[in-house]
């Protein structure tokens, strides 16, 4: 059995570790949406255990050592770099989005909301802005997103809501 490790995949997981899902459901209640096949077979092959803690608002480490200790390995103390700067609210995600989607939506119809998302950007001109609202954050997205060139900033709107703003460069 490989070792788990904070890169290790969401999918990698379910695939090859025994009662994966209902344990990272019993650690935290919020992966439940693993219950969503849609979730599954796409958020899941991109996000890492690190990003998934962050969804869940976890510390990466607390995840990655309570999956190590559930599969009789052993919990390890690395040092996870801690985002100790608040990200400054940039300027532009004052300007009225052109488009939104609600995240919890989609996957309660078990479709993708990154598909989504990407469809809705890929029709906006530079400078138009899609507002995400999701109850997690959306880590995985976001680092789809940055990769793919886009400017975005995740506002905590509450401890149940937050709004991905995605800035098309």
């Amino acid at each position: 059995m490989k070792e788990i490790t904070l890169d290790t995949k969401i999918a990698d997981l379910l695939d090859n570790y025994e009662g994966a899902k209902d344990i990272l459901i019993s650690i935290n209640p919020k992966f439940k949406k693993l219950n969503n096949p849609v979730l599954r077979r796409t958020l899941a092959k991109i996000a890492g255990v690190k990003q998934a803690a962050i969804v869940g608002g976890m510390e990466p480490l607390d995840l990655l050592n309570q999956l190590r200790v559930a599969y009789n390995q052993e919990p390890v103390s690395v040092d996870v770099e801690q985002d100790s700067t608040q990200e400054v609210e940039p300027e532009w995600i004052t300007q009225e989005p052109k488009d939104s989607i609600d995240a919890n939506e989609i996957l309660d119809k078990e479709d993708n909301p990154l598909a989504k998302a990407f469809n809705i950007l890929r029709e906006f001109e530079a400078g138009d802005i899609l507002a995400i609202k999701s109850d997690f954050k959306p880590q995985p997205l976001i680092d789809e997103f940055e990769k793919k060139g886009f400017e975005v900033y995740c506002k905590e709107v509450s401890d149940k809501e937050f709004v991905t703003y995605v800035k098309k460069v």
